[in-house]
């Protein structure tokens, strides 16, 4: 399928639509970060090598070249859908009624922000918790940037100090995917005011980020499992970043290992790949029915499945992991693709993802008014999860919940005048 890439903004301009930013940590994360994975059954442990590994399996090479091949299927799939359904020619509706737009997003980022913690809290509410959270971050993100366009330096020391509570947060909660997009989003929002001039110094430190970033969640995991609480986690966990440095050799061997087996999950699609369906039949419309029911709150629906156990049970059933470790291995949403029907069910459930994904980044500018506040801040604001996707059931059960809360949020900035009708 071939169609003309949107023209009503510069390219610079409109890189949080689906088909730049989305579709770029697409193909980077599950096409691309397979090369780590081919290098080390190759032999190679970063430019060394140590030759391979005696106890891998003799068909390694064919495995590898096989899940590859569903992954360019799954991207080919999932750019069909997005230019199927891509059309920013309809005429907005809606156009803000602002002063000031860092203002604006200080505000959204200020109220989603306790509203998160508060709603994580009440049964039944608990599910715009994490959508309003995401909000809060990318609006406050965003914020930053909008105040270096204004050159509004009380709005850059306010934007800047949340910018390093959420980065804060971030570490004392041990996630490493919250801060390289914290980061990524920042350069990709400075990018149209300071021009490609940024690229070098967020390349730079995004390459530092990956290097650094899994010694620092690997160590804080153990502290915290062995009942530190997270500051004193964090902190003895900084420490041995800040004393070993880039090069010791316990950051770059976990660094590898982080590299080849959870940054690419090949090693997990090629271990389904050889259960599925040679020992257990494609689940069919099984997953697809699960994910269904998933939005339904607990509070309607006491005896409601958990959702962790539920797609563990297949990661069980395909001997990914023993039912004795204690550990979370949800599979990618290729893989749920390929479980369900092989090749055909990842070309359908690819096509889908990427035609919703574009379906809602339309709706988003339609009712916020452009681009702006509808894809660079609603859209990447509260469906991250497009960006790199999780099992079926919690793919339907985020999606549905973010664009519950978009529509949430459209009519209380209509109430207070802030969206007003054009026409």
């Amino acid at each position: 399928m071939i169609k003309k890439l949107p023209t009503d903004l510069p390219k610079l301009e409109q890189l949080l639509r689906p088909i730049y930013l989305m579709q770029i940590i697409f193909a980077g994360y599950m096409c691309c970060t397979s090369i780590f994975y081919y290098l080390n059954a190759l032999g190679f442990e970063y430019t060394s090598y140590l030759g391979p590994n005696p106890y891998q399996s003799k068909t390694i090479f064919f495995d590898i070249a096989n899940t590859q091949r569903y992954y360019v299927l799954a991207h080919a799939a999932l750019v069909s859908g997005l230019l199927y359904a891509m059309d920013y020619t309809r005429e907005k509706k809606y156009e803000l009624n602002i002063g000031s737009m860092s203002k604006l997003l200080i505000q959204i980022s200020i109220i989603c922000l306790p509203l998160g913690f508060i709603f994580e809290k009440i049964p039944g509410l608990n599910q715009f918790s994490i959508q309003l959270s995401g909000l809060s971050f990318v609006a406050g993100t965003i914020a930053l940037a909008f105040a270096f366009r204004e050159r509004n330096r009380k709005v850059i020391v306010l934007t800047a100090g949340l910018f390093v509570i959420n980065l804060i947060e971030f570490l004392g909660g041990g996630f490493k995917e919250p801060i390289i997009i914290s980061f990524l989003l920042l350069g990709i929002y400075l990018l149209p005011i300071f021009g490609k001039k940024v690229i070098p110094v967020f390349g730079a430190i995004l390459i530092m980020l990956f290097l650094l970033l899994p010694t620092f969640v690997g160590n804080f995991r153990s502290l915290s499992g062995a009942g530190l609480s997270a500051e004193e986690a964090r902190d003895q966990s900084l420490n041995v970043i800040l004393e070993g440095g880039v090069f010791n050799s316990r950051i770059q061997n976990e660094n590898w290992l982080f590299l080849t087996h959870r940054l690419s999950e090949m090693d997990m699609f090629i271990q389904f790949s050889h259960s599925t369906p040679q020992f257990k039949n494609y689940y069919k419309f099984d997953l697809v029915n699960q994910a269904l029911y998933t939005p339904i709150p607990r509070v309607l629906w006491p005896s409601k499945p958990d959702m962790e156990r539920q797609v563990m049970e297949r990661v069980y059933a395909a001997g990914v992991v023993d039912h004795r470790m204690l550990v979370s291995a949800k599979p990618a949403y290729v893989v749920d693709a390929y479980l369900s029907y092989g090749a055909i069910g990842i070309i359908i459930a690819l096509f889908l993802y990427g035609y919703f994904a574009q379906k809602i980044s339309n709706k988003a500018e339609h009712l916020f008014g452009g681009y702006f506040l509808g894809s660079a801040v609603m859209f990447a604001g509260l469906f991250q999860i497009f960006w790199r996707g999780n099992s079926f059931e919690f793919m339907f059960n985020a999606v549905f919940w973010s664009y519950i809360t978009m529509l949430i949020v459209f009519q209380f900035l209509k109430a207070r005048g802030i969206i007003v009708q054009k026409y």
